[in-house]
């Protein structure tokens, strides 16, 4: 048709440019989805708790926290995230009442002074896009150490109950209490190293 021009692409360039367009889209969903999602820690299903010497290897106390608070934050695609966690520390429980106020008081947590302990960090060692480990901070007792976090199970998924997408952990890590100035038992022979186990859920935020 006269006044009509057409451009004519060279064969199997128009081919190229619609592969090329094919990819661009592609990736651009990729990088869309790459949304870090928030999980809001459930405190039904946290209790972080732990394990240290008593008189030496006279035997093992073991106690946990009830109460704590947080969240996590996960992007599957980019395999980031970061972990924060408050444990009100006046919610130690022994199961023995005189031990858990004994453990309040100024000897031990001196909850009074120091309510709370935290531990901030960041996922890591994703393998099949799960983390393997927490690299991060915890603070106690007025004192912030380096804390890693060793994740044994990670997983996430609708719960069947409530029908919320939830993710689930269990971590450990061993620290010396001492490092955190919590060195009760010291002079009687107690050994200052502590084994911390958390089995945690966090709920998607809305």
């Amino acid at each position: 048709m006269v006044g009509t021009n057409v451009l004519q692409l060279p064969k199997g360039m128009d081919m190229t440019i619609r592969f090329a367009a094919l990819c661009a889209g592609v990736l651009m969903a990729a990088q869309a989805s790459a949304v870090p999602v928030t999980y809001n820690i459930d405190p039904t299903h946290t209790y972080p708790s732990f394990s240290a010497d008593h008189l030496g290897g006279l035997s093992v106390w073991r106690g946990k926290f009830r109460k704590s608070s947080g969240k996590i934050v996960l992007d599957r695609v980019a395999k980031t995230g970061t972990v924060s966690v408050t444990i009100d520390t006046a919610s130690i429980d022994f199961g023995l009442e005189k031990m858990d106020e004994h453990a309040r008081s100024p000897d031990i947590f001196d909850v009074e002074k120091f309510p709370t302990a935290n531990y901030e960090g960041t996922l890591a060692g994703f393998k099949d896009g799960a983390p393997t480990e927490v690299q991060g901070n915890l603070t106690l007792h007025g004192v912030t150490k380096p804390v890693k976090l060793t994740i044994h199970t990670f997983l996430c998924k609708p719960n069947p109950m409530s029908k919320k997408e939830t993710c689930g952990a269990d971590a450990s890590a061993t620290f010396s209490r001492a490092d955190f100035g919590v060195s009760y038992g010291q002079a009687y022979g107690f050994n200052q190293t502590v084994t911390l186990d958390i089995q945690v859920e966090g709920i998607r935020a809305e």
